[in-house]
């Protein structure tokens, strides 16, 4: 190596503190700088940059990285490192220069692209438990649903994000779209045995299935999405078009809308649903129903103009989404009790923007005091053993069948909880609120004061709600 191209670089280090930067060994078997950590002590001070090859610290050679981390551990404040040139200058720029682009809905960040960008992290990283990591020091965690600026793509595997969410200054190390995408092979949730498990420890399975695709009906499809990071901007405080109330049967949400609507019904409003049922005596067009035709509707959902639909007993019962924006129109948040397939039109929609909260089941015996209210009330018969039905209170047949009425009660409890269980962990990143319904009341509050607040603070949504 001729002399001209060595130069001497002193650091001052700051003690417990990493110095924002990996290295590798490239080709020629030499200890060549991998990134630099933007915002670290070697970024400040702008004296190193990735592919310089460092042959020494304070005089004595390296070879390795562990020989490197040897030498900077046993230095105090001040480092003296022998550096090599730099071997490609094209590398010095590390920096986003311009632009982004989709593919199959995914953003896809281009190396060396500068912009402001900021992504929702749609699943939970950390950095210990990762094995690629080059550095476990220089890793960033983050939970689901995190906003996360991107300050640096140079590395096609890994992006160097400041955790916005956490109010922190630290930036670090989180892995790129591609190399979370490369690794995550795609499991179908049903067939996802590692992290479907019963409340009891048992493990439940089903066969995996083949199906075709029909662009009408593609939910089976959204399944195969690896959806890891969304991109979002900030908006000044606004109020939501529309609110969505997701959940199994059994955890509320009906009766939560309708407080909602009876509570304010200036602010709130809810759908008339659409139905090919023939209209019975007393019943009005658009007070319950909208009655159609099969062959109108049939041809509506065609055209993708429901937000969902089902069949019962032969007849179609079908939301609309023109019907949605009447409510909205009106000057009144839409509040809808919808199925989970329906979340990515909603949250994919420009005209509804929703906020979504997920009324999750809560523990067995909060379910079994809630159920025990209904039968109270005669609202859940199916679930009501009547004593007197038995020729004598205290016969062995009326004790039978009345353990044998608890123990049917049991397994739908148990088959709510985990159904519970399940929606959440599938469709959790559309979730922007999660409660765990134990005391209607108080859920009923939080729904209302985060409403309230969203008025008044400024929020992150996608970017294609703006653009």
């Amino acid at each position: 190596m001729p002399v001209e191209t060595i130069k001497m670089v002193g650091l001052r280090r700051i003690p417990k503190q990493p110095l924002g930067l990996t290295v590798e060994l490239d080709d020629h078997k030499q200890l060549v700088v991998a990134r630099i950590l933007a915002g670290g002590v070697i970024d400040k001070q702008g004296l190193l940059h990735p592919g310089d090859v460092i042959l020494e610290v304070n005089g004595i050679p390296v070879r390795t990285p562990d020989e490197l981390k040897i030498e900077v551990s046993r230095a105090k404040e001040n480092l003296t490192l022998k550096i090599g040139p730099n071997v490609d200058e094209e590398i010095r720029s590390g920096r986003l220069t311009s632009g982004q682009v989709k593919q199959n809905g995914v953003t896809k960040i281009e190396p060396g692209k500068k912009l402001t960008c900021y992504m929702r992290a749609l699943y939970t990283y950390n950095p210990s438990d990762d094995s690629l990591l080059p550095c476990k020091d220089i890793g960033l965690a983050f939970k689901s649903g995190d906003i996360l600026q991107i300050i640096n793509v140079k590395d096609p595997n890994w992006w160097q994000v400041k955790n916005i969410t956490s109010q922190s200054d630290q930036i670090g190390l989180i892995p790129s779209q591609e190399l979370e995408e490369r690794r995550k092979a795609f499991v179908a949730p049903e067939a996802d045995y590692v992290h479907k498990i019963g409340i009891c420890g048992t493990r439940i399975s089903k066969r995996k299935r083949k199906t075709m695709y029909r662009s009408v009906a593609n939910c089976e499809f959204d399944k195969a999405e690896l959806m890891l990071y969304e991109e979002v901007t900030r908006m000044p405080p606004f109020r939501r078009k529309t609110l969505a109330l997701i959940g199994v049967s059994g955890v509320g949400r009906r009766t939560l809308k309708n407080r909602l609507v009876n509570s304010d019904p200036d602010r709130f409003g809810f759908v008339i649903p659409h139905t090919t049922r023939p209209k019975r005596a007393l019943e009005e067009n658009g007070v319950s129903y909208w009655f159609v035709d099969r062959e109108w509707m049939d041809q509506e959902i065609k055209e993708n103009k429901f937000l969902e639909y089902g069949e019962n007993n032969g007849h179609l019962y079908g939301t609309h989404i023109e019907s949605i924006k009447d409510v909205i129109e009106s000057g009144r948040m839409c509040v809808l009790d919808c199925a989970p397939n329906a979340l990515k039109i909603l949250h994919n929609s420009q005209e509804l923007m929703p906020f979504v909260i997920f009324i999750g089941a809560p523990g067995m015996e909060q379910l079994k005091s809630i159920y025990a209210e209904r039968r109270a009330t005669g609202s859940n018969k199916n679930l009501t053993f009547d004593r007197q039905s038995s020729i004598r209170y205290s016969s062995r047949r009326a004790r039978t069948l009345e353990s044998l009425a608890s123990l049917y009660e049991d397994d739908d409890l148990i088959s709510t909880v985990e159904e519970s269980r399940f929606v959440q962990r599938k469709y959790e990143k559309y979730f922007d609120m999660i409660i765990i319904n134990e005391d209607f009341d108080d859920t009923f509050r939080q729904v209302v004061e985060t409403l309230d607040q969203m008025s008044h603070e400024e929020q992150w949504v996608p970017v294609n709600w703006i653009y």
